[in-house]
Formats: structure tokens, C-alpha cells, sequence
């Protein structure tokens, strides 16, 4: 008898604890369903995916074409790099026209040229990607557009802004301006400006360019002496998101807030964009909250 108590206790205890096993199992399943829930963001668009693997992990209104304020420049970059034979050292004489542009235009952001300085494409590139210049990106639309006129060569940059868009399939996107301060027809959506970073990350220069926090550069001056130019990065992700390895902020009064971000960590890098969200501040925490989701995918 004693015999057949000690082992109906045996039989109880296993029951006991393969009943607390299974508890503390659906207790963990419901913590990690808990920690891995979609997000939701103050932005209207939104994607992330896998840049290795291109698998999508995030979308919210991702086909949805909106205004891409200053994350137009991530193209006006990816057209001057594919130029062949490109120097990046080659010298830009500053225009009047670049800086009248800033004047003429309210949202215009800028890499505060100065007329007659001689600066480098690769100069003109940080003044594009880090304070957004406006003027930085005319100076190039100018020196990579062709034509007899200014106003030709820029027309011919923009065309070159759209062949490229086709050859990327980006099928939701259209650019009517270099910078993305546009006249109606200017336009992308989260998926297309994603696979558009993707495309331009490949270029080294690019990859250097909108990682760096902040920059000093040497430019000669019209007389042939020099100044330097100081340039910090609009993305707030950098610096307060580890891992975080570009990309572009926009904005603009259609546009709202817009951001096109990546980071790496562990091997694996997510990449996405933020269309139309509410402040500086909701945009970069739209894409911490869809990148932390991306990596416990």
C-alpha cells in the first residue's frame, strides 16, 4: 500500500511539472508574440525589408504614391555616380544661380555654397546627402546634365533621374526636379525609394557619404585661397540607433516628414523608408520601431 502511495505522489509530481512546463511555454509564446506585433507608426507610408534577402517585412501603404521631399537626393546621387568615368575630384566653380535658387525657394535646405568657390563632385555629394544643400544638388544636376543652357542640362539631369527610376523598375516613382522641390509630378512610394537606397548603397562613395555624422571639408575660394565647410547630418538615426548606416531625411509641406533609413547588426541589414510622418521626431521613431521589428523577423 505504501508502495502504490509513493508512486501516485511520483505520477502527481511529473503531472505538476509537465503541467508548469507547458504553462511557462504558452507563457513564452505569448511574450515573444507579444514583442514581435506589428508596429504602428504616425507615418501614412512605410516598408522595410531584408537587404540581403529583399523579403519584405514591413508595409503600410507601401505602394501608395506621396510628395518625397529631400529623399528625392538619393537619386540625384545615384545618377552622378553611375556617370562613366566619373572623378569625384573633378572641381565645380559655385554658380549665382545655385545660391538664388535657395533665396527664391522657402523650403529650400542648404549646403550654404559659395559663388565662385571651386569645390569637388565628392564635396558636392556631402553637401547634398548630410544638410540636404539644395544648392548642392543644382550645382550637380548642372555639371552631369547635357545642353548649351543651364536650363537644358538641368532638364536633361531630371530625364536622367527617370531613365534611371525605369531601368530600377521602380514603376510608382516620377521626378520632376533634382532635389525634390517639385511642380506636381514628383513622387515615389516606401517599397520604390527602398529598392532605390538599396540600388545606391552599392556605390562605396555612397555608403561613406550617409553614415557620416558630420564633415569638414577644404574648398578654394575664388581668390585661390581655401575655406572650410562644415556639414552635418539631418539623420537623427545616426548616433542614436546602433547599427544605423544611412540613409536620407525629407520633408517639405506635402511631404511632411519622410525618412529613408538602414542599419546593420549581426550580419543583417534592414532597409526602409517613412513617408508623410507627423515631426522630425515621429519619423525617426516610425523607423526605429519598424527596424526593431525587421530584426526579430
Amino acid at each position: 500500500m505504501k508502495t502504490g502511495m509513493k508512486g501516485l505522489r511520483r505520477v502527481s509530481a511529473v503531472a505538476i511539472t509537465a503541467g508548469a512546463v507547458l504553462t511557462a511555454g504558452a507563457f513564452t509564446a505569448s511574450a515573444q508574440a507579444a514583442t514581435t506585433a506589428t508596429p504602428t507608426i504616425a507615418a501614412k507610408g512605410g516598408f522595410v525589408m531584408n537587404n540581403g534577402t529583399g523579403k519584405s517585412l514591413f508595409t503600410k501603404a507601401a505602394d501608395t504614391r506621396r510628395s518625397t521631399g529631400s529623399t528625392t537626393k538619393i537619386m540625384t546621387a545615384r545618377v552622378v555616380l553611375a556617370q562613366p568615368n566619373l572623378n569625384l575630384d573633378a572641381k565645380v566653380t559655385v554658380q549665382k544661380a545655385y545660391s538664388d535658387y535657395i533665396v527664391d525657394n522657402n523650403w529650400a535646405s542648404s549646403a550654404k555654397l559659395i559663388v565662385g568657390d571651386k569645390v569637388t563632385v565628392r564635396q558636392l555629394l556631402y553637401g547634398l546627402m548630410l544638410p540636404s544643400g539644395c544648392d548642392a544638388a543644382y550645382a550637380l544636376a548642372d555639371k552631369f546634365g547635357t545642353g548649351s543652357t543651364r536650363a537644358a542640362r538641368v532638364k536633361s539631369f531630371i530625364g536622367k533621374m527617370n531613365t534611371t527610376a525605369k531601368s530600377l523598375g521602380l514603376t510608382n516613382t516620377h521626378f520632376d526636379s533634382f532635389d525634390g522641390i517639385g511642380h506636381g509630378a514628383n513622387y515615389s512610394t516606401p517599397r520604390d525609394l527602398t529598392k532605390l537606397a538599396s540600388s545606391a548603397m552599392k556605390y562605396s562613395t555612397f555608403r561613406t557619404v550617409v553614415k557620416t555624422k558630420s564633415t569638414k571639408q577644404k574648398v578654394t575660394t575664388k581668390s585661390g585661397g581655401y575655406r572650410y565647410m562644415s556639414w552635418t547630418n539631418t539623420n537623427n538615426l545616426l548616433g542614436s540607433y546602433s547599427g544605423t548606416i544611412g540613409v536620407k531625411t525629407g520633408s517639405g509641406p506635402e511631404a511632411k516628414y519622410c525618412l529613408v533609413f538602414a542599419a546593420t547588426r549581426n550580419g543583417k541589414t534592414m532597409i526602409g523608408t517613412v513617408l508623410a510622418s507627423s515631426s522630425v521626431d515621429n519619423r525617426t521613431a516610425d523607423a526605429k520601431k519598424i527596424m526593431d521589428y525587421g530584426f526579430k523577423q
